[in-house]
């Protein structure tokens, strides 16, 4: 089972939307993480807009964290130096909000996996120069 991963908007909406091209990639990933994974405010708010034309979408995401499956450890005032140096280094890719707090949790939670179909987290890096480990359903 594999422990601290934390999770993106792109595959938190592909786990609840059966119709999602990587759904099935994304239901066989959730049988080998041990609960909860990890999120951010931020990735909440993305999903929940982006399921909301889903049939109980956004009570979905919420049961979720009723259920204790997925949790908010991050709180941004708590990182808003960090987040805020993230989201200038990385202006030009765009870095968007939500990237950045994955970022750091990524830095917080030193043994995690970040569950995301982004790309950029190849680009990204935590702690200015370490890779960040990423399970993505285009490296498989």
């Amino acid at each position: 089972m594999r422990r601290e991963v934390i999770i993106d908007s792109g595959p938190l909406v592909a786990f609840l939307n059966a119709r999602d091209r990587h759904h099935d990639w994304v239901v066989a990933q959730w049988s080998s993480i041990a609960p909860p994974l990890l999120t951010c405010e931020a990735v909440v708010s993305e999903a929940c807009f982006l399921v909301r034309g889903l049939y109980n979408g956004i009570s979905a995401i919420f049961e979720l964290l009723n259920r204790s499956i997925l949790s908010i450890p991050f709180s941004l005032a708590d990182h808003l130096g960090p987040v805020s140096s993230l989201l200038r280094k990385y202006a030009n890719v765009p870095m968007s909000p939500a990237d950045a707090c994955l970022v750091r949790m990524s830095e917080l939670y030193k043994e995690s996996t970040i569950l995301t179909f982004d790309n950029d987290f190849n680009i990204y890096r935590r702690h200015k120069r370490q890779t960040i480990p990423v399970l993505n359903a285009f490296d498989s």
